[in-house]
């Protein structure tokens, strides 16, 4: 486990503790109501956590796209994090990682179905969904709003990752957490993600006890599944392997690989290729990294130093969306550039019961049920 990502500071507990006091009186004031939540006639799940960094937030967003968006007219709102835009923008096929963020155009490339919108206030953005006709919008997923309190889902999903759950956490700055623990009462969910796949029953048990949920919220694991990689540009790819439009990971015995990341938590994904490779070299930037022309001529150079033949640079969802924007991408490294697909598993034999949960909630919560009964009955 890696030692950075556990680690404590004790020496700030000082200013925690004041963080939290601050964070605990604007709290307060929610529950009181001196500060106003708005609910909404509609369907609203807020995926989010209670850390800083990721607990994957947008696999498991993806996780409902897959489940909802062939029954339901689905719109995913998010912040944007380092776009170059502002206020509330809708996604068209002209957007690109810059205009509306690296993680919801990741979203939108993979569900052009759906409705994807960012705004920082997400009180206006849900407000302009809703608004939409031709067709209405059925249900709204938040991307990361557990803390945007003015705004009150119908239904909040809470992350906590395997490797640093949130009873093991300190408040920033001594730790991760932008709120104290008992903010995980708001949940009506929590799931702990990034499970290892070998996590034994006896584990399930001590980390039910320790995460110390109400009878009212319920309790699921996940764990990630890593699929066939595939070519982040069509143009030579077939002429460079063999005719083959992806490669499974098996396929990497004998490769030598560069991985280029951009995100809070590569380590599981170099453990992962480090199960069918034994030559891989890791370059890791900072989570939402805007690659620079001196990042990218790095990228090649570490990349041209490899001795094989057999060789690839590979990458993540998130991290191609703003490669692919970056003009000053070499176009003799496209043909090498892979994508390493994430996708959740809802561990336990659990995946029925916490799917079925989710649509009930948004079919009893439609802003027209006739209608939606109607739609079901139909599609069924």
């Amino acid at each position: 486990m890696d030692e950075h990502f556990t680690k404590i500071h004790k020496w700030l507990y000082p200013v925690s503790w004041l963080y939290g006091a601050v964070v605990r009186i604007r709290n307060k004031f929610f529950d009181w109501g001196v500060l106003q939540s708005k609910s909404f006639d509609a369907p609203i799940i807020c995926i989010g956590n209670l850390a800083i960094g990721g607990t994957g937030k947008t696999p498991h967003t993806e996780y409902l796209i897959k489940l909802l968006h062939k029954k339901y007219r689905v719109a995913v709102l998010s912040r944007g994090y380092k776009r170059k835009s502002k206020g509330y923008v809708k996604a068209t096929a002209e957007s690109t990682a810059y205009t509306i963020g690296d993680e919801p155009y990741q979203m939108y490339v993979k569900y052009p179905s759906i409705v994807m919108a960012v705004d920082e206030n997400r009180c206006h953005g849900i407000e302009k969904l809703l608004a939409l006709k031709d067709p209405t919008v059925d249900v709204v997923l938040l991307d990361d709003a557990f803390q945007h309190r003015y705004v009150k889902p119908g239904l909040n999903i809470l992350l906590t990752d395997y490797n640093r759950l949130f009873c093991d956490d300190a408040l920033l700055p001594a730790g991760r957490l932008r709120e104290p623990v008992d903010g995980k009462n708001r949940a009506q969910i929590v799931i702990v993600t990034k499970c290892p796949e070998n996590i034994k029953p006896i584990d399930y048990n001590i980390i039910t006890k320790r995460i110390g949920l109400y009878p009212y919220q319920q309790l699921y694991f996940s764990s990630f599944r890593y699929g066939d990689l595939k070519p982040a540009f069509s143009s030579g790819a077939q002429d460079t392997h063999r005719g083959s439009e992806t490669i499974p990971l098996s396929a990497l015995t004998n490769m030598e690989v560069v991985l280029v990341t951009g995100i809070a938590s590569p380590a599981d994904i170099k453990e992962k290729l480090k199960e069918h490779t034994a030559t891989i070299e890791m370059i890791s930037f900072d989570d939402h990294h805007q690659f620079t022309h001196r990042d990218l001529q790095f990228i090649r150079n570490r990349f041209e130093k490899l001795n094989s033949k057999e060789r690839l640079i590979i990458t993540t969802e998130k991290d191609i969306s703003r490669l692919i924007a970056n003009q000053a991408l070499d176009e003799a490294l496209k043909p090498f550039i892979y994508i390493l697909p994430i996708e959740v598993e809802i561990l336990q034999n659990q995946q029925n019961k916490f799917n079925q949960h989710i649509i009930n909630y948004v079919r009893e919560n439609s802003r027209n049920r006739n209608l939606s009964e109607r739609k079901d009955a139909y599609l069924s």
